[in-house]
Formats: structure tokens, sequence, C-alpha cells
């Protein structure tokens, strides 16, 4: 390795330690911090943001790139880890040397205030109290998109800080040929009988419960001697380093085993960073290739692994043992379909798999619109219903089922949400090509077994850390970028098994 690299490696070890940090306080901020440490907090958060960010835009960091760029010019990135860091790097590079130092404050206080409004906001049901700071967030949103070149469409900007590569036509695109196809599998559904599901919404020990979901996150893989779970508004899963990641959860009394698949959701975004290839850690490739490529493996190992036939065959009879009462009478296979049931719903992350787009799809056109300035802030609560009625054809009560439930836009991620729906496609895209690979995959998985699929994730996705962009490593494993059939094909053979369509 050249002295130049390691030069670059030293300096970018420390930008990372510098976000790490201030990833472990905004963890602390949303776990165990006191209500009235969010001013003294934002304070912490702008200036290691500004250290960072001057580190990252420093004449000495430019000055190595512009060597290295020269030195592995030619070097393919995908065939030489190097030559990927070196890339990465100058993503990195490029994308906040666009941005000044005082924005980085500025927007690190606003988002740590907009946070503690947003947890009031919702904990009252009353958007007014939230208003005034996503104002202010979607105003230094359309700031940093006015920071780079122009691009087909402003989202753009935005999209690519999460799904790098991606355009907002092309997910656009990806949605349009999904959207038909699940409104017609959701209508097929809606004609057949429904399922009963009475007895997943009984009282359940919430301590009994936070126990069980932790062993099974135990038995995926997710290792406990480098991560934890604690208590957060809405759950989550941040790393400070391969050797340090953590999730969070959160219990519902109304529905009670969320918190179950909560786990589940997070211990597979967990894994996925427990996986980075070590000698990468504090480089930049040795974090997730992108969210989407992040969202498959958490929406894999909640859904087609934890809602699956195969998995409740191993760890049911557990779960009746834990609670005898609930599940009395309850035989498999109605606590399969009942955990499968699909009925529009007004929380995202609890909602069934047929309909969980649709709410992707939703918060993707209110945000182009916000980045447009075709919605007024003060109008998002309407309109927000008026969608959910026209897509799910519910229409929630108040603001905490409705604009309040998800914490993304009081940190200022727009941008971010279409990412959960590309995962999801990612996920069913893996999955065809992992049962091709792994013959009884369904046979392990009924012993209790993961061994194997977690295996053949460290290999093809979890050791490959950020040395591809995400259609690169999608098309590298699959033969095809990102594409919405398995997904419709995964869709439509299992509901027409539960629902006998």
């Amino acid at each position: 390795m050249s002295e130049k690299l390691n030069q670059l490696k030293e300096l970018y070890g420390e930008i990372s330690d510098l976000n790490n940090a201030a990833a472990l306080l905004g963890w602390d901020q949303q776990t165990y911090m006191p209500a009235g440490g969010g001013e003294a907090r934002g304070q912490q958060l702008a200036t290691l943001g500004k250290i960072s960010h001057d580190k990252m835009t420093s004449d000495e960091f430019g000055k190595l790139l512009d060597e290295l760029k020269q030195e592995f010019a030619g070097v393919d990135p995908l065939s030489s880890e190097d030559a990927a860091m070196v890339r990465m790097a100058a993503r990195d590079y490029d994308k906040a040397t666009r941005v000044p130092s005082e924005f980085v404050v500025e927007q690190a206080i606003v988002t740590t205030k907009a946070f503690e409004a947003w947890v009031e906001a919702k904990s009252k049901s009353d958007f007014s109290i939230f208003r005034p700071h996503l104002e202010k967030v979607v105003e230094l949103v359309k700031k940093y998109i006015s920071f780079f070149p122009p691009a087909d469409h402003p989202y753009d900007t935005l999209l690519d800080d999460y799904e790098p590569g991606m355009k907002t036509a092309d997910v656009k695109v990806i949605f349009d040929g999904l959207r038909s196809k699940q409104v017609e599998l959701i209508k097929a559904i809606a004609a057949r009988k429904q399922v009963e599901d009475k007895f997943l919404h009984k009282k359940y020990n919430e301590e009994k419960l936070w126990n069980f979901a932790a062993d099974v996150t135990k038995q995926f893989g997710y290792d406990w001697t480098r991560g934890r779970m604690d208590k957060a508004p809405h759950p989550f899963e941040t790393s400070f380093s391969v050797n340090d990641v953590r999730i969070t959860n959160r219990f519902e009394a109304d529905n009670p085993l969320a918190t179950l698949f909560s786990a589940m959701h997070e211990s597979g975004h967990a894994m996925y960073e427990q996986g980075v290839n070590p000698a990468w850690d504090r480089t930049p490739i040795g974090h997730a290739a992108s969210l989407a490529v992040h969202e498959s493996q958490s929406r894999m190992w909640e859904n087609l692994v934890g809602r699956s036939l195969p998995f409740w065959e191993y760890f049911y009879p557990r779960l009746k043992k834990v609670f005898p009462s609930q599940l009395d009478g309850v035989s498999l296979k109605n606590f399969y379909k009942a955990i499968n049931k699909v009925e529009p719903s007004f929380i995202r992350v609890n909602a069934d798999e047929a309909t969980y787009n649709l709410h992707i799809m939703l918060r993707l056109e209110l945000e182009i619109a916000l980045v447009e300035g075709k919605v007024a802030i003060k109008d998002l609560p309407e309109i927000w219903n008026a969608k959910m009625n026209e897509y799910l054809g519910i229409t929630p009560p108040n603001d905490a089922l409705g604009v309040l439930q998800d914490v993304h836009w009081s940190y200022g991620s727009i941008g971010y949400f279409s990412t959960y729906a590309l995962g999801n496609l990612v996920s069913a895209q893996l999955w065809e090509k992992i049962n091709k690979d792994i013959k009884g995959l369904d046979e392990e998985i009924r012993k209790g077994k993961f061994d194997s699929l977690l295996g053949w994730l460290r290999k093809h996705i979890h050791t490959q850390g950020r040395k591809y962009y995400p259609q690169e490593l999608v098309q590298k494993i699959t033969g095809s970028k990102i594409t919405p059939e398995p997904y419709v094909r995964y869709l439509t053979t299992k509901y027409s098994g539960i629902y006998g369509l």
C-alpha cells in the first residue's frame, strides 16, 4: 500500500472517529439523555460536525486525494480495494466541499431541536408543536440542494446521499411498475375471508416479550458481545465501529408482537454492520453500500425469515411456552396467517408486506412536493390524511398515527424513504439467489439454524462494505440491477397460499 494511501486512511480514520462520537451522542439523545439536555446536545453535535467537516474539506485531504486519483488512474475499483477507497473518499470529499461549515453547524442545532419537538408533538399528537421546526428543516434541505450543481430533479441531490447513483426518475419508474401490481394483489386479498388475529392484540408481558425477541436475535447471529438493545421512541440501529453495533426497540401495548418483529428488523441491520470487513473499519469503504442494501438485510430477517412458516415451525412452540394463555388454542397455521394478515394500517413500521410499499410511495410523493415547494408545511397533516385515504382507504384519526409517526424528518433525512421500498425489492432478488445457492434452506430454518444464511450474506454482502455502488453490488450478485419482479413473485406466492387466491 502506498504511503499516500496510508496518510489518507489516517485522516479518514480521524473523521470517522468524530462521526462515530457524534453518532454515540445521537444514540444517547434517543435513549438515556434527560429531556433538559437537548440544547447542550445540539451544540455538542454542531461542534463535532464542524471539526469533522473541516477535516474532510481541508487542503491536506484534497491534495492527497488529487495525488491518489492520479496514482490509481486506470485501476478498476471493483477489483481493487485500494482504488475503491480512493473512489469513495473522493465522493465524500466532493460532497463535503460543496457545503459550508456554517451550514453543518446550523443544521446540527436545528435538527436537534426539531427532534425534541417531534418527541413532544408525537406524545401529544399535536403537529403544531413540530411545524415551526419542520419548516426550518425543510428550508435547510432546500439550501443544501442549492450547494450542488443542478440535477435532473432537485430531489436527486438528496436521494444520492442515501442511494448513490439512483435518480428520482429511476425510482418513479420502479414504483410505477410496482404500484399497480401491489394494488391488484391487495384487492384480490380484500375479496377473500379475512384471517383472525385478535390473539395477537391481547396483553403480553413486556419483559418476557423483550427477552424472547433478544433470544431470537442471538440465534440469528447478532453478536451481543458487540451489541445491545435499548428502548427508544422509534426503533433504529446505529454503529460506532464494527465491534459496537447497537439496536433500539419499543413496546406497544396494543400491538405487542411488534417488539419481536422490530428486533428481527434492527438485528438484520446490525448483523450487516458487524459483518463488514474489520480491516476496513474507519476507512471510506468500512460502511454499508447504501440504505436500500441495508434495508434488504433488515427486511429479509424480519419478513422473509421471521414471518415464514419454517421459522415458526421452530419458534412457535417456544413462544407458546412463554405465553400459554394468550396463544391457548391457536394453531401454528392460524398464528402464521395472523402475523401475515393483510390489512391497511396507519403505522408504516407495523404495516404488512403487501401494503408496506404504499406507505413509502406516499412519503416519496410528499417529499418531492416539499422540495418542489408545491406543499406548505402547515397543510401536511391534511394532505397526509388525504393520501392515506387515496392509497390505503383509511384516514388517521390523529397526528400521532399520521404525519408525526416517523422520526426521519426531524433530523433532516429527506430523500431517505424510497430506500425502504427499494430494500424490499433487493431482499427478494437476493432471496431467489440464496435459495439457488443454499439447498434445503427452509429445512435449516425449520431447525432454528441460520449459519448458512448468515454465512452467505457475510460473504456476498456484509464483508463487501462500501466497495461497490449499490447497483453494482446487486448486479454482481443477482445478474441484474434492482427490479420489482422477484418481490412481486414472492408476495403473490406467499399470499396466494395464505388467502387461497
